[in-house]
């Protein structure tokens, strides 16, 4: 059996926050929010190793107020982000050389669970490239750029995708080698390997896996942890 890597990307600054502070250091419950992301993965007996992607400024920081103070000795690497998100997966995934399925997961998504976790190794297997999300509790409209409506996608259709965001090692590790040479930017790392004319896997994630973005979220990880 090949090793199942993750890989925690933290090394934005999340400016939506309105602090000046990194939001992934942000405490929930007295602790910080990449502490109960880490902790998700570093207690999953599927994952063999984990590698955290954060700013450079960030880096001691996070080894002595999270990694050493809460013993996720887990951990294999801390690897200094880039400038875009694109930039600090292809980091990551140099840092997991030999992996055979890799587990990209946001820094500031804390309540990703077990079974979502262990759904995307699973479906990876399977299919090569996979995603978790949910379907859309709302109505979306498309609009134009004067702010009108101009079409109704069909609800059911919809999934809103979340992460980890899991792939066969080769695969995305070409997959973003061919975008990086093409000039090709994406946010997302399933685009990556759509582009390529690799289909993507579409699981049931939860609607609690919250990416902590905003003011408000943080209100809610509190009550969330508080029903745990």
């Amino acid at each position: 059996m090949g090793r199942n890597c993750a890989i925690i990307v933290a090394a934005g600054k999340g400016t939506r926050m309105k602090t000046n502070i990194n939001k992934q250091f942000l405490n929930l419950k007295d602790k910080p929010i990449i502490y109960y992301t880490l902790k998700a993965f570093y207690e999953n007996e599927s994952i063999d190793e984990i590698v955290l992607v954060l700013a450079k400024d960030e880096i001691e920081y996070c080894k002595k107020h999270v990694i050493q103070k809460y013993n996720l000795n887990k951990i294999k690497l801390i690897v200094e982000g880039g400038d875009t998100r694109q930039e600090s997966v292809i980091k990551g995934l140099k840092a997991v050389e030999g992996c055979e399925v890799v587990l990209i997961h946001d820094g500031a998504r804390p309540f990703v669970d077990k079974n979502i976790i262990e759904d995307g190794i699973k479906y990876t297997e399977l299919y090569g490239a996979c995603a978790c999300g949910v379907k859309s509790k709302d109505t979306i409209k498309v609009k134009d750029k004067k702010g009108f409506s101009i079409h109704t996608p069909d609800r059911d259709t919809l999934f809103c995708v979340q992460t980890p965001q899991c792939f066969k090692y080769n695969l995305i590790l070409e997959s973003h080698k061919k975008a990086l040479s093409e000039n090709v930017e994406a946010t997302d790392d399933t685009m990556i390997v759509e582009r390529y004319n690799h289909k993507v896997y579409l699981y049931e994630g939860s609607y609690k896996n919250i990416k902590i973005t905003t003011p408000d979220d943080l209100v809610i990880g509190e009550k969330m942890l508080d029903n745990l």
